[in-house]
């Protein structure tokens, strides 16, 4: 009896979350260890599953780099890199839109719909949905950095999901976006999702990582900081390593009308869930004020 006990105190303690986040839109980063192994992408497809039914309108943008790297070495493709960053050759974008727009995506469509929601999977060129120009950055000799296919989100079109989630499905977005003559760029996906969490003006922006979230200095999770005790840890190297791009595409979705950001630990099951319908959370939430 006690265990049935807490199960009820658990949906009781979910109630007002779901009351105020219903028909509420979030905007969910899927990838790196939160989907390595079928456990794992079935606890997710679960989460979402029941988002949708609660009322809840979900958006997933993932990644899919193992898979890509995986296809490339298959495929005798070289994978190089220009002063430590990836470069995205034509033959590798092919790679690119066939693992993330097909494999990955459609794994994830079918896992959605195969637990009771309704999923369609797109990439950023279906609709123009992302789009994009070739990304440069300066080298060390200050000239621009030429990194192939990859690309930077210009402009996203909010429309094309509005009327997938009127219909009442889950848009799952493969980070695909589509350059003015209608040539495919690889988006970073932590940058894609955070730019389509804005153009939906989402409710929150979870980004899905491999640790419990952004750590103090005696590497115990944060529960909950504004965005300018974010960028104070980042300038004074609280943050450090493959989080300050996280964190700064919680920002960037913050400046742009997102209301709070979560990053959160991919790998423990449920835990979209936990950190959206439990008091205290189980990653780090970010808000624009205190």
């Amino acid at each position: 009896m006690k265990e049935y006990i807490q199960k009820a105190e658990t949906l009781i303690e979910a109630l007002p979350y779901i009351r105020r986040f219903s028909g509420k839109t979030i905007v969910v980063k899927y990838g790196g260890a939160a989907m390595a192994g079928d456990e794992r992408m079935a606890s997710f497809a679960e989460d979402v599953v029941l988002l949708q039914f609660v009322g809840i309108r979900p958006v997933v943008v993932h990644g899919g780099g193992p898979q890509i790297d995986r296809m490339l070495a298959l495929l005798s493709i070289p994978s190089e890199r220009r002063e430590g960053l990836r470069v995205t050759s034509p033959e590798a974008m092919e790679v690119v839109e066939m693992v993330l727009g097909g494999t990955v995506n459609k794994k994830i469509v079918a896992l959605i719909n195969r637990f009771g929601g309704k999923a369609i999977g797109l990439t950023g060129k279906d609709g123009g949905l992302i789009q994009a120009k070739k990304h440069t950055t300066p080298g060390r000799d200050g000239l621009p950095l030429d990194l192939g296919m990859v690309g930077e989100v210009t402009g996203v079109k909010p429309d094309v999901l509005r009327g997938m989630e009127r219909d009442g499905f889950v848009p799952v977005i493969a980070p695909i976006g589509v350059g003015p003559e209608g040539e495919a760029y690889n988006i970073n996906g932590d940058t894609a999702a955070a730019e389509v969490a804005a153009a939906v003006a989402a409710e929150k922006f979870i980004l899905l990582t491999d640790v419990p979230g952004v750590l103090d200095r005696k590497a115990e999770r944060i529960s909950t900081m504004t965005a300018a005790e974010a960028e104070s840890a980042i300038r004074e190297g609280l943050i450090t390593g493959g989080m300050i791009p996280k964190v700064e595409c919680g920002l960037t979705a913050l400046r742009k009308g997102v209301n709070k950001v979560h990053i959160l630990d991919g790998r423990v099951p449920h835990s979209v869930l936990l950190e959206i319908f439990t008091d205290a959370g189980i990653g780090t939430e970010i808000t624009r004020t205190p």
